[in-house]
């Protein structure tokens, strides 16, 4: 082990902290975790940065630091207490994952247990954690595990269940790169407004500030930056010109592909980030209406378009499920709520909160948006479904008997550049991980 990292000792405490949150009774998402702990800290930006590994990392590497911890374990692990367990874990990945101090890793995670614990559990978090500091790592073997799935769920640290529904999804030729880019940051995408740049002008804005950017190969407005860059770097840069927004959700307005003029629908908008990015699509003129039954996202979309100066959009509170057809719109976009299978890299509590049940019990309400959706669809026009997840049951489940109950609508023609993410049946289906994206399925159709 090498000793190049020496954090302050409160680091460990707030990396603690933030697993509590996480895995504690309110259940709350790591990063919202995080940023309350480092907000009344006094850790230097290194600190921080160590925090911030140290957290995610414990929290996204969990089955694998169980499998590690089980040879000194055994039995016992069923009946210790969970903070006893949390930081047995917290010790495990600083010394087998990360280039920490052996002392002081081993020696406050002892303090910790001190703390959580009694003098019994923060003796045998010392001689776990020695041990671990002294053997080599355990491999995760063939010979270990009933299944192909369990072997590469343990690797990976995922649910066996996810593993297994993307070797059906994608094939065995996709799934060790999805499984490896899960588990990496994914990448960092911008949604340009059309109405003050173009893309080619912001990559070269970009490169001024040494921010290294590329274009999408798929969506017209969208960038992919090359490496992470701290964001308040990267608003500095940007100014107003784009807005944080991954690459594959930028997928499903490009394909919407909604024109000055026309009406335009959007379903659960959220915070707005999509809102944005059909506002500059149409240059702001013409009609948007966007509804969310989140009263605070409205209120949060609406402060965002009135900041960027957006006038074409009318914000509602309410179900999209309930429309009527009593008014029509030239493009619909139904971003329906969902699983969120396909966006797990980009919160490590994500995988451990999903459950196999999960599609089916979504799958119901997504069809009744997308139905609403064809009452209020005029003659002609467009419809884009899309989720965030790759289950089958959240896409082809819902899309293929919707199709079969609204003849009158058909799937559209792809654009050519969307051909290497396109399904036999003609939907556009990204892989999770592949190249930094998050995995989304979207379908696209038109009413005949």
């Amino acid at each position: 082990m090498t000793t190049a990292l020496r954090p302050a000792p409160s680091a460990r405490n707030v990396a603690f902290a933030v697993i509590r949150d996480v895995f504690g009774p309110e259940a709350r998402g790591a990063a919202e975790s995080l940023d309350r702990h480092l907000r009344k800290s006094s850790l230097d930006p290194r600190d921080r940065a160590f925090v911030t590994e140290l957290a995610y990392g414990t929290i996204e590497r969990r089955r694998w630091l169980d499998w590690q911890l089980e040879p000194y374990l055994g039995a016992r692990a069923a009946k210790l207490p969970q903070m006893i367990a949390e930081i047995l874990r917290l010790g495990t990945y600083q010394l087998r994952a990360m280039r920490v101090h052996e002392y002081a890793a081993v020696s406050e995670s002892v303090q910790l247990a001190r703390r959580f614990g009694h003098p019994g559990t923060a003796g045998l978090v010392n001689a776990v954690l020695r041990r671990v500091a002294t053997d080599p790592e355990r491999p995760v073997t063939e010979a270990d595990f009933a299944s192909a799935d369990d072997l590469l769920g343990t690797r990976a640290s995922l649910p066996t269940w996810i593993v297994r529904m993307w070797r059906e999804r994608f094939g065995d030729a996709q799934l060790q790169a999805i499984l490896d880019g899960v588990n990496r940051p994914a990448a960092t995408g911008l949604s340009i407004d059309r109405r003050k740049t173009t893309r080619d002008a912001t990559i070269a804005r970009l490169a001024e500030y040494g921010i290294g950017a590329v274009p999408s190969a798929f969506a017209a407005d969208a960038i992919v930056l090359t490496a992470a860059v701290p964001t308040p770097a990267l608003r500095e840069a940007l100014g107003d010109r784009a807005e944080l927004h991954s690459e594959a959700a930028c997928f499903p307005v490009d394909l919407l592909d909604p024109q000055p003029g026309e009406r335009i629908l959007e379903a659960c908008s959220g915070r707005g980030n999509k809102t944005l990015q059909l506002a500059s699509a149409i240059g702001d003129r013409g009609t948007i209406v966007s509804i969310d039954t989140d009263a605070r996202k409205i209120s949060r979309a609406q402060a965002r378009l009135a900041e960027a100066g957006v006038s074409s959009v009318t914000l509602r509170t309410g179900d999209a499920s309930a429309l009527d057809g009593s008014e029509t719109f030239d493009a619909i976009l139904v971003d329906a709520p969902c699983s969120g299978l396909g966006i797990i890299g980009r919160q490590p509590e994500a995988r451990w909160r999903k459950s196999p049940d999960d599609g089916a019990r979504l799958a119901p309400a997504q069809r009744a948006l997308i139905d609403a959706a064809a009452r209020a669809l005029a003659p002609g026009g467009r419809l884009v479904y899309a989720v965030c997840s790759t289950d089958p049951r959240e896409g082809e489940g819902v899309i293929d008997p919707f199709l079969a109950a609204h003849p009158d609508l058909e799937r559209a023609a792809l654009p050519e550049r969307y051909a290497p993410l396109a399904t036999p049946a003609g939907d556009v289906l990204v892989a999770p991980g592949i190249e930094g994206r998050d995995g989304f399925f979207i379908a696209v159709m038109r009413r005949r």
